[in-house]
């Protein structure tokens, strides 16, 4: 039986399925420790098929890449912010201050890691550019975005140890990588056989990172803090900002001369943000009840980016490769 055109891919509706799932039964209590373990430990076998798969050949010349990171970071951590300023006469009628902050707020956070780089592996793109400009702006995030914040408010910045955070990525995506660049020797051929395989943890790692986070989301209250009006706003906001800064990142990257890998991974890391980092600063950086108002934008973007991207990355990745080829030149 012909599958109808309009209905999406079976990956798309496994994100839309895991939403609801997460929205009428999200996990609490000992099940959320139980499924943020499960995704902790599919990110890690995620890295450490692409550290199998990878050659150090591409990996060095991912690292070596400073035109595309310097990209990338120029769109997390200035093209992001000067569009929170400049859209403000716009914004501001749409939400309380509070919640403006919180727009703000998600205009300065890093990059996300995880799904940056999964994006980027299901759309064909440059996979070990995107591990390094992720990680990267995750790491550099950790002490710029507590410094644009402090630049713009007055909340008093409490203890935080950006030691640990650094640590954790570290262990739980760089040393998983390095350790797959080890094995490589061992398992490369093996992995490059049998490619349904990454392809299932790049997809699986997703769907568990939509739904742990939209789980903490609906846990938080997501559904009760504001009214539909409201909601409505900001939903239009965080889609203004995402599609503006994918179509000027897509935009500058073919004018510079970027490849079609590198576009690639220029447009899913230059405008994702982070929740796993967003909500630990949020928690140091503001206090009161200022708070759920000002992590809000970020649940809603978070949702939103997976979404698209996923979208965006089943089109790169059913391009046939001669007319992906095409688009390159």
């Amino acid at each position: 039986m012909t599958r109808p055109k309009f209905l999406p891919d079976n990956f798309t509706l496994a994100m839309v399925v895991t939403i609801v799932a997460a929205s009428l039964f999200p996990c609490t209590g000992q099940g959320a420790v139980i499924f943020n373990g499960v995704t902790h430990g599919a990110v890690c076998l995620l890295f450490f098929l692409h550290g199998a798969k990878l050659s150090r050949e591409a990996v060095v010349a991912g690292i070596t890449h400073w035109r595309l990171h310097l990209l990338v970071l120029l769109c997390t951590f200035a093209l992001f912010p000067l569009l929170g300023f400049v859209l403000k006469p716009l914004l501001m009628p749409l939400v309380t201050p509070d919640l403006y902050l919180g727009i703000l707020f998600l205009c300065m956070l890093p990059s996300t890691v995880q799904s940056s780089i999964a994006f980027t592996a299901a759309a064909r793109g440059n996979v070990p550019a995107a591990i390094c400009s992720a990680s990267a702006s995750n790491l550099i995030g950790i002490f710029l975005t507590p410094l644009m914040v402090g630049l713009l408010t007055a909340a008093q910045m409490q203890g935080g140890s950006p030691w640990e955070s650094a640590l954790q990525i570290a262990l739980q995506l760089l040393l998983p990588f390095i350790a797959g660049q080890v094995a490589r020797r061992w398992i490369g051929a093996w992995v490059e056989r049998n490619k349904p395989l990454t392809r299932m943890v790049d997809q699986g790692s997703i769907l568990l990172v939509v739904y742990t986070a939209f789980s903490e989301a609906v846990g938080q209250g997501l559904w009760h803090q504001l009214s539909w009006a409201s909601l409505g706003g900001l939903m239009l906001i965080d889609v203004v900002l995402l599609g503006s800064v994918m179509l000027i990142a897509a935009q500058l990257s073919r004018r510079l001369g970027f490849n079609r890998e590198d576009r690639i991974a220029i447009v899913f890391c230059g405008s994702k943000k982070s929740l796993a980092s967003g909500v630990p600063m949020a928690k140091v950086l503001f206090a009161g009840g200022a708070l759920g108002a000002v992590v809000l934008p970020l649940m809603l973007f978070h949702q939103l980016q997976l979404m698209v991207c996923a979208v965006l990355a089943q089109r790169y990745a059913s391009e046939p490769e001669a007319t992906a080829q095409g688009r390159a030149d």
